[in-house]
């Protein structure tokens, strides 16, 4: 069955998708959602190790080294992968390697070691890497090609959902609201210190049980569906290599990984450090009561991912892009140069405009693309790796400064986003006939 070729007409929107597509497209969306949890819960464990383990915030930030260079390095295999074996197989593979990785914490915080639980958040990533590499094209060509955006931040909205449903969840069970300074961590006799590790390590064990509980229920659930695979009738490019120079073509593309990277960067930035800017411009707030303003800020970005899903209807959704990136350096600059509650809130706010920025820069990347569709996805997934590099800057930077004055990273990063808004995101050059792609759906 070829994909959809709907378009726009007598100036009324083109439909999200078509009848047939449907049930595929409400599958997919639920690993949105799934995925949710292996990120952000990153976010609660962050501070709650930083705690158990007397890390710095440097130290701490390696949590997103782990888990976001997995992504990284995950993201090519991946895509070849999806050539050789389809995207069915492929996010079966994702999924149990999820699972594989959540499953891990257990023992980790059996044994009470930190390089332990980076490995453990290394494998899952490398999971949720395969399955990103998959859905996010996916969900574009499940539909017309004029509203593979809309389709997009609609898939995204639900992963919001799960980003708003993890910090409730992980705060509930992993958090306490028992603070200790670093003195009196310092001051605690070896035996002490080891009770105390022993209890912190075991909150993290039962979220993450259930959560390899939900990846393995879901493989089962897809492994028994008839989900529609794409296949794709190319042009063979060859090598990687030869691929990756004549994707080199594709200006947009190549300013699209650049700008998922920064505004990956700085969306992970900021969740990460929230519960300990919170407790900076609050000094002595239980890191439990610190967590509600990393609800608020999930919160509001579920909010953003809905609302840009029904605005884009009638906002194009570069200039959208821009208005949200335009926000999101407002409310980045008052979080650093003001004091007393104004910085909370607009590190609060700021959710709302990342909220668009993931899926709308993937879906203009990919345009025009061709038979370089699956790599310039694995390219863009690739580039999550942002959210490895820039939260390690702003822990740096935290631990010389403060956590306030490392809040200037995301700043400069969300300039990037803006200018990809307003300019980057155009096409400088249509894929030609033989590199074209013929997209079909198969069930599978």
């Amino acid at each position: 069955m070829a994909a959809s070729t709907t378009t726009a007409t007598n100036g009324r929107p083109a439909p999200l998708t078509d009848g047939q597509y449907f049930l595929p497209l409400a599958l997919i969306t639920s690993l949105f959602f799934l995925w949710a949890f292996g990120v952000n819960l990153n976010d609660v464990l962050i501070p709650h190790l930083k705690k158990a383990f007397r890390l710095t915030d440097f130290q701490s930030s390696f949590i997103q080294v782990a888990f976001f260079g997995g992504y990284f390095l995950a993201a090519l295999p991946a895509g070849r992968m999806m050539e050789r074996i389809g995207y069915k197989k492929g996010i079966l593979s994702g999924l149990m390697l999820c699972a594989a990785g959540a499953l891990l914490i257990i023992p980790a915080a059996t044994v009470r070691v930190y390089g332990f639980f980076l490995f453990a958040l290394f494998v899952m990533a490398c999971g949720q890497s395969f399955l990103e590499v998959a859905a996010n094209p996916y969900v574009t060509l499940l539909g017309p090609a004029e509203s593979s955006e809309r389709r997009l931040n609609l898939a995204q909205s639900f992963n919001a959902v799960g980003a708003v449903v993890t910090p409730i969840v992980g705060a509930a069970f992993i958090l306490t609201l028992t603070h200790y300074s670093p003195a009196q961590l310092s001051a605690m006799s070896a035996e002490q210190f080891q009770a105390y590790q022993i209890v912190e390590a075991d909150t993290v064990k039962t979220p993450y049980l259930v959560i390899g509980g939900l990846f393995l229920a879901v493989a089962a659930l897809i492994y028994f569906s008839k989900l529609p695979d794409i296949t794709e009738r190319e042009k063979q490019a060859g090598s990687t290599t030869k691929e990756l120079r004549g994707i080199l073509n594709y200006g947009h593309l190549l300013k699209g990984v650049l700008a998922q990277f920064f505004y990956v960067g700085a969306q992970v930035g900021v969740a990460s450090f929230v519960i300990r800017f919170a407790q900076h411009i609050a000094t002595g707030t239980p890191e439990k009561v610190a967590a509600n303003y990393l609800k608020l800020h999930l919160l509001a970005f579920m909010i953003g991912r809905f609302a840009g899903s029904a605005i884009m209807r009638r906002i194009p959704a570069p200039r959208l892009l821009s208005l949200f990136a335009a926000g999101a350096l407002l409310c980045g600059f008052l979080a650093v140069i003001t004091s007393g509650v104004m910085p909370l809130w607009a590190i609060v706010i700021i959710g709302f405009f990342h909220s668009i920025m993931f899926p709308t820069i993937f879906a203009l990347s990919l345009k025009n693309l061709g038979s370089y569709t699956k790599l310039g996805s694995s390219l863009l997934v690739m580039s999550i790796i942002g959210g490895a590099i820039v939260p390690a800057i702003m822990g740096r930077i935290s631990d010389l400064s403060s956590i306030q004055r490392a809040f200037f990273v995301p700043f400069i990063c969300y300039a990037y986003v803006l200018y990809f808004a307003l300019r980057g995101y155009k096409p400088h050059r249509a894929a030609t006939w033989n590199e074209a792609s013929t997209v079909t759906i198969e069930a599978k």
